[in-house]
């Protein structure tokens, strides 16, 4: 069975070639079907630059449809159509933000989750309206990268490093030995680019990460001290409070969310997309322990 199996495998793709010479006549007949190259290039350079009002205008225009002119056809399905467009405009608008600044590890990430929803959508509305969210949602990003600081191709790559193992415990000597820097080095760059120092910032990344967890989840203050890598719920809740003025219980009392929209109406779906990526993180990194 197996072998029929291979022999049928092997006989499609010594056909893809004729198949392909078929299909490019065929669409020789109707004329040029996809966009511009300019175009596509001015969207994902919006993106990447922050630039807002073009995104926005552009999700107004309803660009991204199964009828739009220049869309191209990748199935005869016209949801999965849609939805293997939206992958590719993932995939790009990640390349782009990467190269204008943003964490590495970080974008990836962002464009994986976003890419995993497609799983659960099952309508062309529901793939437009993801499409906007998430594009918008980059260029949010990105216009907060490009207002904060701009930083040099090693600061950069601290920075997706922290981002990256944000919750283990992380030293600038891990840090200098993974960009093969000295420490001191790294440090006055890092102090004059960033503002602060590594610790500092690490500190500060930590607890903005506490923050999200406490807004957001049901962990304990033993389970974030724990996943964040603090020493113990006793310094972690020492850090907190010099950060923040008040104690993580004191936050969680005052911003806790306590009830989620659960239905399956797409807008409640989408306003709570920020809530299960931080929980999807915190199972993975869970489940890798139990491992």
């Amino acid at each position: 069975m197996n072998h029929h199996s291979a022999n049928d495998t092997a006989a499609y793709l010594s056909n893809l070639s004729n198949m392909w010479t078929n299909a490019e006549s065929d669409l020789g007949d109707i004329g040029e079907t996809h966009r511009n190259p300019n175009e596509e290039f001015s969207f994902y350079l919006a993106i990447a630059n922050g630039d807002l009002e073009s995104i926005e205008q552009n999700c107004e225009e309803k660009h991204f449809q199964a009828n739009d002119e220049g869309m191209g056809v990748l199935s005869k399905n016209s949801v999965t159509n849609l939805k293997y467009h939206l992958i590719i405009t993932l995939a790009l608008t990640t390349r782009f933000c990467i190269e204008a600044g943003m964490q590495v590890e970080y974008a990836f990430r962002l464009s994986d989750f976003y890419i995993t929803q497609l799983d659960g959508i099952a309508t062309e509305q529901g793939v437009i309206e993801l499409h906007d969210y998430a594009v918008l949602d980059f260029t949010r990003k990105m216009k907060i990268i490009k207002n904060n600081f701009s930083t040099s191709k090693p600061i950069n790559e601290a920075l997706n490093y922290i981002y990256t193992y944000i919750n283990e415990r992380i030293t600038i000597e891990d840090i200098a030995e993974h960009l093969e820097l000295s420490e001191s080095y790294l440090s006055r760059l890092f102090k004059k680019e960033v503002g602060m120092s590594v610790s500092d910032y690490i500190r500060e990344q930590k607890i903005e990460r506490a923050k999200n967890l406490l807004r957001h989840s049901d962990f304990s203050l033993i389970d974030i001290a724990n996943h964040l890598s603090f020493s113990s719920q006793s310094h972690f809740i020492q850090v907190f409070k010099s950060q923040t003025g008040i104690t993580p219980k004191a936050f969680r009392d005052k911003f806790y969310r306590t009830h989620w929209k659960t239905d399956s109406d797409t807008e409640d779906f989408f306003a709570d997309i920020p809530n299960i990526l931080e929980n999807a993180k915190m199972e993975q990194k869970a489940s890798s322990h139990k491992k």
